[in-house]
């Protein structure tokens, strides 16, 4: 099933104006306009607006959904249990220190799996703001779904792959790719095993890719390689009820229904899920001298009101090559008005070989000092400076963000997996200072 399932995104671009039909309901798209007086196969059309009416053209973001029974048809939401999900950003003081967590547990017990909020700022009511998430689990949805009324989830599997079903149409994603399921769209997920991985979330922006400036036209996350799935439907009914989960104003609610959402025959539009491989990602890097800003590895970005500044980034660090000159090559030590949230998909990063591992985070917050420990300073202030390959095997990311965040309870507490000691990579690091230092003689 799961090979079946890969060819299901065929779809290439990135932002395009996609239409897609089942193959099973030839003709299920209307020719000619959006709303027929009746659609083909007795659909209903609804529309899925992610942006206002009146934006314009290039940020207008909708698509027509030609579906069996329309999502209104559902009983009235009631409140649910939110678990460790949470837009409360008060619930422990702030914390400015250097914060790493060890690869965070999958829990066997049922009650605690699904999104556990992090860290995060900003408010889902003003739709400004940001939330970071860890997913765990080791059983599918049955006969549920999710929706997000609050904003998008980029979401980056650590371990284990996940079958994603959209109404759109399904995705299977693996570690080292990437989807983004953007406001609104409701969806399912299978695993095959115990899952994890991390998931960012933004309120009120939608990711786009970053402009290139002098760059030029091709470079970093090509949209080519931007895959959206193609339409597939259930004609289902569920008589024991289908459950809808929908996060709404930082809260969930539920209602059921008696028929699967994922009722979608046909689809027009440019507002659509996606996923993206970060293989593709093509690296653009300093070939003479000095350490690059990580800004070059942006594969997303999430833009705020102010120009060139971020709501959130999605950047990366993949295999690349080191072949800068007189250059001190790991990231350079940092005070940063930006707040930096890591994660590792797999390897090892450079500036921290180890503490830093796969399924584990760490939080450098507005202002907060940060940098290589004293085991990556030494090495590389000393190595030979040749061509060398860098973080082969390994894939690191950030989350990165203007806003100033606030980490939760359940993380600095209840998971139990935060490492006091991080700050002690720092405290070998010692005094290179030699005021008799003189300038050699050309």
């Amino acid at each position: 099933m799961k090979a079946d399932v890969k060819c299901h995104c065929q779809l290439y671009g990135f932002g395009n104006e996609f239409s897609s039909e089942d193959p099973r309901c030839p003709g299920s798209l209307p020719e000619g306009q959006n709303n027929p007086q009746v659609c083909p196969y007795g659909l209903y059309a609804e529309q899925l607006s992610g942006s206002a009416f009146t934006c314009p053209r290039p940020t207008n973001k909708r698509s027509w959904l030609y579906r069996i029974l329309p999502s209104v048809r559902h009983k009235p939401y009631t409140a649910m249990h939110c678990g460790n999900l949470t837009e409360n950003w008060d619930e422990v003081e702030p914390d400015p220190n250097q914060l790493r967590w060890m690869p965070f547990t999958i829990p066997k017990s049922s009650e605690k799996k699904g999104l556990h909020t992090l860290c995060g700022a900003g408010d889902t009511k003003s739709r400004n703001g940001i939330g970071i998430h860890m997913f765990t689990c080791n059983t599918s949805m049955v006969d549920r779904c999710f929706n997000n009324s609050d904003g998008d989830f980029l979401i980056v599997p650590q371990q284990g792959e996940i079958l994603i079903t959209t109404e759109f149409g399904k995705m299977m994603v693996e570690p080292n790719e990437i989807c983004v399921i953007q406001q609104g769209m409701r969806f399912s997920v299978n695993v095959f095993g115990e899952t994890r991985g991390y998931v960012l979330e933004v309120y009120g922006a939608h990711f786009e890719l970053p402009d290139l400036g002098p760059i030029g036209a091709n470079g970093l996350a090509n949209p080519r390689d931007f895959l959206t799935p193609v339409a597939w439907y259930e004609d289902r009914e569920v008589a024991t009820g289908y459950t809808v989960i929908n996060k709404y104003q930082g809260k969930l609610f539920s209602s059921q229904q008696v028929f699967s959402p994922f009722n979608v025959v046909a689809w027009h539009g440019n507002y659509t899920p996606y996923k993206y491989n970060l293989d593709n990602f093509m690296v653009i890097n300093c070939v003479a001298f000095d350490h690059a800003d990580p800004s070059i590895f942006t594969v997303l970005t999430a833009k705020s009101s102010r120009p060139g500044v971020a709501m959130a980034d999605f950047v990366i660090f993949p295999p690349r090559w080191g072949v800068a000159d007189h250059t001190f090559r790991p990231p350079y030590y940092h005070r940063n008005c930006m707040s930096e949230f890591m994660g590792l998909i797999k390897g090892h990063y450079e500036a921290k070989e180890e503490g830093f591992q796969p399924g584990g985070g760490t939080l450098h917050s507005t202002m907060t000092p940060h940098g290589p420990d004293r085991d990556c300073f030494e090495k590389s202030s000393t190595a030979l400076l040749k061509p060398e390959r860098v973080a082969d095997g390994t894939m690191a990311f950030m989350f990165e963000s203007s806003f100033s965040m606030a980490v939760t309870k359940w993380g600095l507490e209840t998971c139990q997996r935060l490492d006091k000691s991080y700050y002690q990579c720092w405290e070998p690091l010692r005094k290179h200072f030699d005021p008799n230092w003189r300038p050699s003689k050309q």
